[in-house]
């Protein structure tokens, strides 16, 4: 294990641009060949391998990576002990968890989980309907899922186990939800002996830190604007501010600067509001991290 280079995952497939997109918003860049495995990066300190989410626990508890980049779901699927370093909400759709459900065809006579005993249930996640179904006391016949699992039900399985974001695959194979087994987000996890280590645990807290600033900035935007003193308290009522807006004076004594951070869908709100209460040069700018 080198102390000048952390073995990163990043994870292939559905996440992997999201993932590499994240980066690049906190100064990372990332680059993929489509014959490599090995993506290279801007940081001289960093290796990165690119690599199923779903193996990426089980690589990183074996210390073949030091880091990765997985789900919650697959953390758990492979049973993997590893150190999570911080959560990372944000997927291949939307910034929303994504829900492991149990599916059946809408005019299945299945209502519950108690219903499917003795039924076959097709998922690419074994263990954690294995699991689901001791919960509920329940036993079925359990079937890896190699892809495609939405079109099995009802010639290939009584009712699967499959991971959705929005639901529209669900819908257009004529699937419902019977119920939700769990929600997952992205992890940046590590190997627990690699954690120990100093420069690594130095510059994957960096890492996380600077992830986490950029997804702590989606939908916030920075607004300035002048503000004569008389007027101060009444703009300072309209504002919603993430904290108290900076008032600062200007070469102006009857006039302040005041600058604040706005969701950026509030703006078009209050913007009308804030000239009417007497603010000026108001000016709404681009935020790219916030980092409390």
């Amino acid at each position: 294990m080198s102390e000048t280079v952390l073995k990163l995952g990043i994870p292939a497939g559905s996440l992997q641009e999201a993932t590499a997109e994240l980066f690049r918003k906190a100064g990372y860049n990332i680059r993929f060949s489509s014959r490599s495995y090995y993506p290279t990066i801007d940081d001289d300190e960093i290796e990165c391998l690119l690599i199923r989410a779903q193996e990426m626990a089980r690589y990183v508890e074996q210390g073949i990576l030091d880091a990765g980049i997985t789900g919650y779901d697959w953390i758990l699927e492979t049973g993997a002990d590893v150190h999570e370093i911080c959560e990372l909400v944000f997927s291949k759709v939307s910034r929303r968890p994504v829900r492991w459900v149990l599916c059946v065809p809408n005019d299945s006579p299945v209502q519950s989980v108690n219903d499917l005993a003795g039924k076959r249930i097709a998922t690419e996640a074994v263990g954690l309907t294995r699991s689901y179904l001791e919960k509920h006391g329940v036993t079925a016949d359990i079937e890896f899922s190699w892809g495609a699992t939405e079109v099995k039900p009802p010639r290939l399985a009584d009712a699967i186990v499959e991971v959705t974001e929005t639901g529209s695959s669900l819908r257009a194979n004529n699937l419902r939800i019977v119920d939700e087994i769990l929600q997952s987000t992205t992890r940046l996890i590590a190997n627990k002996q690699s954690y120990e280590n100093s420069w690594i645990q130095a510059k994957l807290d960096n890492i996380a830190l600077m992830l986490n600033s950029c997804l702590a900035a989606e939908g916030k935007v920075g607004v300035m604007m002048n503000v004569r003193r008389d007027s101060l308290e009444e703009v300072l009522r309209i504002i919603p501010a993430l904290q108290t807006p900076t008032v600062a004076s200007l070469s102006d004594p009857d006039w302040v600067d005041v600058t604040t951070i706005l969701d950026e869908k509030v703006v078009r709100t209050i913007a009308p509001q804030l000239k009417a209460a007497g603010a000026r040069g108001i000016v709404e700018y681009a935020i790219n991290k916030i980092i409390d």
